[in-house]
């Protein structure tokens, strides 16, 4: 039985059971696994009147919701090729992706979704609107039945077309197989099942998830929450996520860093701000906690921490979310300190780390030790080790069989039987990992010095909150500058750069910086899909700017 089909057991075998929960303004609204039943039933229908035959590529562009859900698991069940699209990404480079992988349907949400293609793409594919199509098909028409029914594919090939986000250059289509998908979604399972033993309840974990569903890693968690048969809340409005994160009061949910990191920063000023005693036992308390870390503890800092732990950091993690079992953390490097921080109120907070192409997970933190600034051992059956350069190579059913329509690409990133990540690593005598940054983004200096820019960024960013991104530049150049976004000063800015060049070496030191006015964006093409930093883009973007720092 493969993944699909034991989704499509699980939703039959429990009909009236809540599997998706839309987490909105008025409340949770709920669809059963009969009403998930009957709009795949629904869609694959319409997917066959379209003329979408097994094989073919099928674009989904729409923000998450249980549509959404539905029509993803109905290409599939097809045998089509499921190409997910972020609704957020330029009109443009959405039709590039299409046009590579030639979609021969594109399902939109609605009309704006449809307008917006057809606005860069006259010769588009046939559209269908999926918020129209299944809502013929409303949660209760039936029980689902046909869907189960109907022939679902047996051994899953390519099921899915997952496009890198160009951090480096044109976007590539991952191709995901079932065996792929079936083997991650075993190991996701185990580790999820490991974290929440011994906690009391049904079974059915809370699952809050407010990531885009059209990324690998939102995407597995989606299908290992139905192949678990467990319950998913999705956001459906992230200008309410604080609200939101509040009604759904969940267990566990996947983060990236830049929000766990401005939780951090909030809770931070806001107990700054109030001053007083609740300062003191703070600042006293977290300062002890990491003496205790260090295994070098002084007197009375047992009682300052106990103190702290009962009056400041208990009331934190319950606003936070009391019923929280951890945070997990993926996508892009987390600050040690902001780990730390959640640590010490309470909250594990678990990194994973991997690749689209690596069927989103290599690494899982172990939930039992966990140690800050690394992002765990490699999950079972997967294996890892350094190239002589320290770049990171992968082995195992999780990785991908290959690029679409790009076989140059497949002979670059493919070495006898190892996958390439185009990440630097290190791995301790314990086998576990820390990411160091990207290979591509090593700066190298007239003075022949190597240099990774993204721990010095993580150090900028922590020192000065107050900047929203910080780029260190200098490949070729006789030092390294900067290029800060938001709302700083000249002064504070020329400050704490002072500050954190003190504690680097002298090559590694910021010598010159530029506070840009317009910060980086998906909008104007200096982000990613995923929020990562298009770097060459933003070189050119700012050529003048930083031709002046020299």
């Amino acid at each position: 039985m493969n993944f699909l089909q034991r989704i499509f057991a699980n939703l039959s075998r429990g009909p009236q059971k809540t599997v998706l929960q839309e987490v909105r303004e008025d409340g949770l609204h709920s669809v059963s696994g009969a009403d998930l039943l009957d709009w795949i039933g629904q869609a694959r229908r319409r997917l066959r009147e379209a003329g979408l035959r097994p094989g073919d590529r099928c674009g989904l562009l729409g923000p998450n919701s249980s549509r959404w859900v539905a029509m993803n698991l109905a290409i599939m069940a097809e045998g089509a090729m499921a190409v997910p699209l972020y609704s957020r990404q330029a009109p443009e480079e959405l039709v590039a992706m299409m046009k590579d992988c030639g979609v021969s349907l594109l399902c939109c949400a609605g009309p704006s979704e449809i307008e917006a293609i057809r606005s860069c793409w006259s010769a588009s594919p046939p559209v269908l609107d999926y918020s129209q199509t299944l809502e013929e098909a409303a949660p209760g028409a039936g029980n689902g039945s046909d869907t189960v029914e109907e022939e679902s594919p047996g051994r899953l090939e390519v099921v899915t077309i997952i496009y890198t986000s160009g951090t480096s250059g044109e976007p590539k289509g991952v191709m995901l197989n079932g065996d792929n998908i079936d083997f991650m979604l075993q190991r996701t399972t185990a580790r999820l099942e490991e974290l929440m033993q011994g906690v009391p309840g049904n079974g059915d974990d809370r699952v809050f998830h407010y990531l885009p569903l059209c990324f690998a890693g939102s995407w597995i968690l989606l299908l290992t929450c139905l192949y678990r048969n467990n319950n998913l809340m999705l956001s459906t409005d992230l200008n309410r996520l604080a609200d939101e994160w509040k009604l759904a009061r969940p267990q566990y949910m996947l983060n990236v860093p830049a929000l766990l990191e401005r939780i951090r920063t909030g809770v931070e000023e806001k107990i700054r701000a109030g001053g007083g005693i609740g300062l003191l036992l703070f600042s006293r308390g977290q300062s002890a906690w990491l003496r205790a870390q260090e295994n070098r503890p002084r007197l009375l800092d047992g009682f300052w921490l106990a103190l702290a732990g009962r009056l400041v950091f208990t009331k934190i993690r319950d606003r936070i979310g009391s019923e929280l079992r951890a945070l997990i953390c993926g996508s892009a490097p987390l600050a040690e300190e902001t780990q730390q921080f959640f640590h010490m109120i309470g909250i594990p907070v678990l990194q994973v780390y991997g690749l689209t192409e690596t069927t989103a997970i290599c690494t899982m933190d172990d939930v039992h030790q966990v140690t800050a600034g690394r992002v765990g051992p490699a999950i079972r059956g997967i294996e890892m080790r350094l190239s002589e350069q320290g770049e990171i190579l992968v082995k195992g059913p999780n990785i991908f069989p290959g690029y679409w329509n790009r076989p140059e690409a497949n002979r670059e990133v493919f070495r006898e039987g190892w996958f390439r990540t185009g990440d630097q690593g290190e791995v301790d005598a314990t086998g576990n990992w820390k990411i160091v940054g990207r290979m591509k983004n090593i700066i190298i200096t007239t003075g022949g010095h190597n240099i990774s820019p993204e721990p010095i960024e993580q150090r900028l960013l922590e020192a000065l909150p107050a900047s929203t991104q910080v780029m260190v530049v200098g490949n070729g150049r006789k030092y390294l500058a900067a290029l800060l976004t938001g709302p700083v000063s000249q002064e504070e800015s020329a400050r704490v750069i002072d500050e954190v060049n003190r504690q680097l070496p002298h090559y590694r030191r910021v010598r010159r910086f530029h506070v840009a006015a317009e910060p980086f964006s998906i909008e104007n093409g200096l982000l990613a899909a995923n929020g990562k930093q298009r770097r060459a883009a933003i070189e050119a973007h700012f050529r003048d700017e930083i031709d002046a720092l020299y």
